[in-house]
Formats: C-alpha cells, sequence, structure tokens
C-alpha cells in the first residue's frame, strides 16, 4: 500500500479509522493526520508514527482526503483547502447529511468524491459503514474507500439517495440499542436486582442475540418465536411492549432521524 491518505480533523471516529488502517497493514508513514490543536496532532503522531501535518499540506501531499471533521464545519474546511486540491485526488466525506454534491460544486471540476456513513463500534472494529460514489467516483474509488473502512468493520454499499435512510438506521443505530439497554437495565432494578448485574445480564443476551442474528441466517420473527412459548414470560412481555406502542415508536424515530440527515443536508444546521 503505497498511496498516502490523510484523515483530516482526527477525531475518535477518525482515530479508530487510523488505528484500524494500520492493524490492516497499512503503513504509517503512508499516513497523514490533521487535528484542530497541535496538542492532539502530536499525541496522534506519537502514538501511531503516523505523520501529523496542516490541512494544507495534506491536500497537496496526500492521494486520497478522509474529511471527518462535523457537518457544520465542512463548508469553511473546503473552502480553506479546494484551491489546493487537484482533480486527480480521492475525496472521501464522513459528515452526516451532506451530499457528494456539495464537495463537487466546490471542489475541481471532475473531482471523485466518495460519501461514507460509519459509526462508533469502529472503535472496537465492528463499525457498519455505507459507501456511496458521487457522480466522478469509478469503481476503484468505491473499491478504495470500502478497503479502507473494511479495516474497522463491514462496508455495504447503496446509492447516495438512501444514505438519509443508513444514518438513521446504522449511523445513529448504536445508540438506540444503548438506550434500550439502559432502560432494561433500570428495569432490572426495578424488579430487585443490582445495577451491576442486571447490566451483565443485558449486555450478554444482546450480544448472543446479535451473533445468532448475524450467523443463523433465520428471519428476527423466527428467532424471536423460539423463545416465545404459549402463555409464557416472553408473549406477555411482547404484548405489552406492543399495547404501549414500542414498534410504532421506532418507526417514528427512525422517521425523525432521517428527516433531520435531510435537513442537514439542505443546510439547516
Amino acid at each position: 500500500m503505497t498511496q498516502k491518505v490523510a484523515v483530516l480533523g482526527t477525531g475518535k471516529i477518525g482515530e479508530a479509522l487510523l488505528s484500524g488502517m494500520i492493524r490492516a497493514g497499512w503503513a504509517p508513514t503512508d499516513l497523514l493526520v490533521t487535528a484542530r490543536r497541535p496538542e492532539r496532532a502530536k499525541e496522534l503522531q506519537e502514538r501511531y508514527g503516523v505523520t501529523a501535518v496542516t490541512n494544507l499540506e495534506a491536500a497537496k501531499s496526500a492521494d486520497t482526503l478522509i474529511l471527518t471533521v462535523k457537518p457544520q464545519d465542512m463548508g469553511t474546511l473546503l473552502d480553506e483547502l479546494a484551491p489546493h486540491i487537484p482533480a486527480d485526488r480521492l475525496v472521501i466525506s464522513g459528515a452526516a447529511g451532506i451530499p457528494t454534491s456539495f464537495f463537487e460544486e466546490r471542489l475541481a471540476t471532475g473531482t471523485p468524491v466518495v460519501r461514507v456513513m460509519t459509526n462508533t463500534p469502529a472503535l472496537v472494529d465492528e463499525a457498519m459503514s455505507v459507501i456511496s460514489a458521487g457522480s466522478h467516483a469509478t469503481e476503484a474509488h468505491l473499491a478504495h474507500a470500502e478497503e479502507i473502512f473494511g479495516a474497522v468493520g463491514k462496508t455495504l454499499r447503496v446509492p447516495e439517495s438512501q444514505q438519509d435512510a443508513c444514518t438513521a438506521l446504522s449511523g445513529s443505530g448504536p445508540a438506540y440499542f444503548f438506550y434500550l439497554v439502559e432502560a432494561m437495565t433500570d428495569a432490572g432494578i426495578l424488579l430487585g436486582l443490582p445495577r451491576d448485574k442486571a447490566h451483565d445480564l443485558i449486555v450478554q443476551s444482546a450480544i448472543g442475540a446479535a451473533v445468532m442474528l448475524r450467523d443463523s441466517g433465520e428471519h428476527p420473527v423466527k428467532l424471536r418465536e423460539n423463545v416465545t412459548s404459549p402463555a409464557g414470560t416472553t408473549i406477555n412481555a411482547i404484548r405489552e411492549l406492543e399495547n404501549h406502542g414500542v414498534r410504532a415508536a421506532l418507526i417514528a424515530a427512525l422517521e425523525a432521524a432521517r428527516d433531520r440527515s435531510r435537513e442537514l443536508a439542505s443546510g439547516n444546521s
């Protein structure tokens, strides 16, 4: 791997990506990082052996630029970088809600842009990264993005028109599971369990259920039915979930997340 890759705005997700790439075989000498604070850049350089540079230096010397700054900061970053990015550079955006056209309008004509929505399980190499091509991105560009983000989990290609839905499902998805675990832990305490024991019971159940979903090939309805005995404990619990509209609330929540992603794309902060 001889291409130089720069991660700009290296926060938690950017650092997870950097660390995963090195474990996957990328040479630290081929990786550049930028950070808003000089002490943060120095910390990354010392921890991983990568090269800390300015945004302009990254734009001029890297073959691939991965932009991981916050969506509201992306316009300012592009204003700074655009005059210095040749049209043959691959630009990968990790900003929620911002379409590839936003970049293409500000960069040199023909610049390939790939949009990626990843999520926080990148921190443990279990990310779900959704990849979409801009109008000038080729199969080779998409494959390169998959190689990079495959270092921290799974990747999936979708048309860009589906990115807002994917943001709602997987980009924000871990937060929904954390919320559910929090609620179930509180329920365990109400039922008389110590918090630590309730937490351990729920987390291991969640891990086991996820592995079964991933590896069994069974539909989730089938797996749920396997646990649901006639007139048993599980069906009584599910009845209460349905009575309280949990399914409808989840659908409404995902629609709200999708709509917010669309608002970000239209420039509403």
